[in-house]
């Protein structure tokens, strides 16, 4: 275009008007640029009225379109030569020269009359240079294009190694192979913190699955107890004729003891209900005095009996806002528990304060037996410290594991310590 343009506005600058005559400054036709036929230049100039002026010989009787735009402004576009060769042409609208310029360079041109020149060149070559530019540069990108492809399916898949190597040991760990853990041990640093959470997972999925178990062969133990009593009352019953007072009596203790896995099944079916959070909650305004009082009345005659001392410390106008009854059987299982457990002539106290919004009561029985071992176990389903279960058929280990879960339900909290030595006490925290 640079080239075309340069000649363009030397064949412009070599147009004069003499009157009414338009000359050629030099000899057009003979420049060599336009007589070669291999590689041609045509020209060709209009007068204001379209007529052709002068032309290129090797165009013949064909002509160039002509190319104008705003005087002395370069139009470019692509044209087509004779034989349909692709050309690349330059139009120019001119004011040419007078004859009578050079005496007077500020005279201007005659009015209205303007030239139109249009200089084309033979563009087959630098096409094909171009085609094989935009061939080269697609191959190009084509080839990037899919060797970016096979290097990131082979950076990909060796940076899903890992995570695939995970993948297959975790589709090897069943139920009886829980305590496998992951390895990896190739694993990037993105990834460990991955296998560290999947490993806590599973060590959690672990010990449920050793507390399922552990809870079925608790369940099994508890309630063979029982039934074995169940039957032996009843064989014995059985065994030989026997007055009424007998089978009275046979029938009494086999009523007691379902009594006591009634209450059991009751206390199972609970913790399911709290685990699975199908317990409905009231919350309602309730003295703690008089709930305690109430809870203590079904154990009073017994821990008379041993000469247990109960002291509600609790001030009777302290009040909290929670679910009645679910916080009754927390007390009635607690004061239970102390009643059974103090010792002859022993202590039960209840007490409580206040910490912000908080309400901490505190219940506590003497002579604690337990070890420090031991007490962080009391709230487990089942547990009792005597490991031969000898009170099997009067204590089930659901009183505390059921405390535990109702305080939960109800957004409290509930330890257990022993403070000081031979003193139980067990903390409640309630909203």
């Amino acid at each position: 275009d640079a080239s075309l343009a340069s000649v363009a506005r030397i064949l412009a600058a070599s147009v004069e008007v003499d009157g009414n005559e338009i000359e050629l400054e030099f000899e057009i036709a003979r420049m060599p640029e336009f007589q070669n036929p291999d590689k041609p230049t045509y020209y060709q100039f209009w007068s204001p009225d379209g007529s052709v002026v002068a032309k290129s010989p090797l165009i013949g009787d064909d002509a160039l379109e002509r190319l104008e735009g705003p005087v002395d402004e370069l139009v470019f576009a692509e044209a087509r030569a004779p034989g349909s060769r692709p050309l690349r042409a330059v139009g120019l609208k001119f004011y040419p020269r007078t004859a009578d310029s050079e005496d007077d360079p500020n005279r201007p041109a005659p009015a209205g009359l303007t030239l139109t020149i249009a200089v084309a060149r033979d563009a087959t070559e630098m096409l094909s240079q171009l085609t094989f530019l935009r061939r080269l540069l697609i191959s190009a990108a084509l080839t990037v294009t899919i060797l970016s492809l096979l290097i990131a399916a082979v950076v990909v898949r060796r940076g899903l190694a890992p995570l695939n190597a995970i993948a297959a040991e975790i589709a090897a760990i069943d139920q009886q192979n829980l305590a496998a853990r992951i390895e990896a041990a190739r694993a990037p640093c993105e990834i460990v913190p991955i296998k560290n959470t999947l490993n806590d997972l599973l060590a959690r999925i672990e010990e449920a699955f050793k507390r399922e178990r552990r809870f079925t062969a608790d369940v099994a133990h508890e309630l063979r107890t029982p039934l074995a009593g169940l039957r032996s009352t009843i064989e014995v019953a059985l065994a030989r004729r026997r007055d009424a007072a007998d089978y009275q009596n046979a029938l009494s203790i086999c009523l007691a003891i379902v009594g006591n896995m009634h209450e059991m099944v009751n206390n199972l079916l609970m913790l399911a209900r709290l685990d699975a959070r199908q317990v409905t909650l009231r919350c309602d305004r309730i003295r703690l005095a008089e709930l305690v009082d109430s809870a203590w009345r079904p154990f009073a005659e017994k821990a008379q009996q041993r000469q247990i001392t109960f002291h509600n410390d609790l001030p009777g106008d302290l009040t909290c806002q929670s679910d009645r009854e679910h916080l009754s059987i927390v007390f009635r299982n607690l004061l239970e528990n102390a009643a059974e457990y103090a010792n002859q002539a022993g202590q039960i106290r209840v007490a409580a304060q206040r910490t912000g919004d908080s309400l901490q009561l505190t219940l506590s029985n003497t002579g604690c037996k337990l070890t420090a071992g031991q007490v962080s176990k009391v709230f487990d389903s089942f547990w009792r410290a005597d490991e031969s279960r000898s009170d099997a058929a009067v204590h089930s280990g659901l009183g505390l594991a059921l405390v535990k879960r109702i305080v939960t339900a109800l957004n409290g909290d509930v330890a257990a310590q022993i403070d000081p030595p031979g003193i139980f006490k067990i903390t409640l925290t309630l909203p």
